[in-house]
């Protein structure tokens, strides 16, 4: 069939147009062999260095070694600062986060999510002689409140209204302001609580759970459906074969991948 010279043109400018359609994250990381993850390295016990080796720990990295495993990847891991950690994931600096990302349905527009691996609720830390009752976090308005800052527990106190959010790099440095009265409680992940403050010389107690029971789940862009099923699949035979729940117990003492 005879087609003009001016067609010809315009047709071939249309399939120039036409973006190819980008491989899937699947693709991508069996043929580097490596899967890149991203973690915070502050955050005890999911992810923090350990002080003899220099080396990264934590329950985290425990899962993040069991599912690059069984994706037959080498897991590289990649210290960022939280409030960073999202961001650097859109621009393609690695290829995953776990590190106790909350799945949310704000966070849900823009990123995917494998099947949660750690289920977990917000806790009050509060001074030992504090003798104040919070039964919501609405019995905080007009009080200080340390958060993780780009954390879920920052988003849930600022939503609600008369709060003085404070908002830090790292744990450490929220307590100790706790600690000396800079502030008057801290809002952090259950199972951080019991951890940190089982290891922390600070005169502190936990206090009462607040808000619903989150899901924390393995974090990579959209677009990705052969990753999304393989990571999905790895979760499953982990939980099958008993090393998610054997991770769990070793750094909690109980099984944190069930609600």
């Amino acid at each position: 069939m005879h087609i003009s010279r001016r067609l010809f043109a315009v047709l071939l400018l249309a399939a120039i147009a036409i973006p190819a359609s980008a491989a899937d994250l699947l693709d991508k990381v069996r043929q580097q062999g490596t899967l890149r993850i991203a973690m915070e390295g502050t955050y005890p016990p999911f992810n923090f260095k350990d002080k003899k080796t220099g080396e990264l720990s934590g329950y985290d990295v425990d899962v993040a070694k069991l599912l690059a495993a069984k994706l037959g990847l080498k897991p590289v891991f990649v210290s960022t600062e939280w409030s960073a950690i999202l961001a650097g994931l859109g621009a393609g600096k690695y290829d995953v986060i776990i590190s106790q990302v909350n799945i949310t349905a704000k966070r849900m527009e823009t990123f995917a999510f494998s099947d949660p691996y750690t289920y977990t609720s917000p806790q009050l830390v509060l001074r030992k002689s504090d003798s104040s009752v919070y039964a919501k976090l609405g019995d905080l308005k007009g009080k200080k409140v340390g958060v993780g800052q780009g954390t879920i527990f920052e988003q849930q106190a600022k939503g609600v209204g008369g709060i003085d959010v404070r908002s830090y790099p790292a744990a450490p440095e929220n307590l100790a302001d706790l600690a000396a009265g800079r502030i008057d409680a801290a809002l952090n992940d259950s199972l951080m609580v019991a951890y940190l403050l089982n290891n922390s010389p600070l005169p502190l107690k936990p206090g009462p759970r607040m808000g619903n029971i989150e899901r924390c789940g393995v974090t990579f862009q959209k677009g990705n459906p052969k990753f999304n099923e393989a990571i999905n699949k790895a979760l499953k035979d982990i939980t099958a074969d008993g090393s998610l729940r054997n991770a769990s117990e070793r750094w909690f003492g109980v099984d944190v991948s069930h609600p």
